[in-house]
């Protein structure tokens, strides 16, 4: 059996009650931390919590070389623990896959997305957000300025009256430059700087940092004003929603202190 689990958010208590049964039942743990991290706890507190040796693999051992996971999947209860809701990285459903050719049964128990959280915390409706794009660190898409693929993403959300939630990119250490090399995470300022200059610098963005820890961050502004401002420690996303609702716009009055000039602007 491989059982798939996602970690929620920010920390080792933010999986589910039935996640956190599965992963304790587990003959073996399994986990990936490139896509997704939880930044509010480490692998040692992780284990340590649920009474488990989760054994960390990097992109190459899940998607080029899964064949210990599988095979312990073949052999007892195993788990394999992402941040988020495990399904949402399409390498995961490529594990299942192979999992499934292999005749390993499978199941799923979901955690809390980014996206849903994003939505929550912002008080934009979930239904009104389409399609989320990455915005690469410039040194991994090699090329100066904003990838327009990412532009164009944001516009054709825009003219359907979508947001897109855009995800700030993660570059693991030991996939940059060595084990030794820190993590990178880019922040919402910057981001928000690179829309500024290369795409539209009043455009109204919406941060949300550390979305499920205990306290979350919600600024909205323009997008010239968000580049100048530190939101703190990762993670950090950045919304570029479309026209508001009414009940959208107070929302985001409220909890991210949008100026009023801001919102009337924006405004169906």
């Amino acid at each position: 059996m491989l059982t798939f689990i996602g970690l929620g958010l920010y920390d080792e208590q933010s999986i589910t009650v039935e996640g956190r049964e599965a992963l304790r039942s587990a003959d073996r743990a399994f986990a990936e931390f490139y896509t997704s991290k939880l930044i509010g706890t480490t692998v040692d507190a992780l284990s340590k919590h649920h009474g488990v040796d989760v054994e960390v693999r990097d992109r190459a051992g899940v998607e080029q070389d899964a064949d210990e996971i599988l095979d312990a999947a073949e052999e007892g209860e195993t788990v394999f623990l992402t941040a988020g809701d495990t399904m949402i990285s399409t390498t995961h459903v490529d594990l299942r896959l192979r999992a499934h050719e292999r005749g390993i049964e499978t199941e799923i128990v979901h955690g809390v997305t980014a996206q849903s959280a994003a939505s929550g915390l912002t008080g934009l409706q979930n239904y009104r957000f389409g399609k989320a794009t990455t915005l690469p660190f410039p040194y991994a898409h090699g090329a100066d300025g904003t990838p327009q693929s990412v532009i164009d993403t944001i516009e054709d959300n825009r003219e359907r009256g979508l947001h897109t939630l855009v995800y700030l990119d993660i570059k693991v250490g030991y996939e940059r430059a060595g084990v030794d090399a820190a993590d990178e995470y880019m922040t919402a300022d910057f981001a928000a700087r690179e829309f500024a200059r290369d795409w539209d610098e009043d455009a109204l963005g919406v941060v949300v940092a550390r979305a499920g820890s205990p306290e979350p961050v919600v600024a909205a502004d323009r997008l010239s004003a968000l580049s100048e401002r530190e939101f703190g420690d990762p993670l950090q996303m950045l919304i570029v929603p479309a026209e508001l609702h009414d009940l959208e716009a107070e929302a985001l009055e409220a909890f991210g202190e949008a100026p009023a000039d801001v919102i009337e602007d924006n405004l169906y």
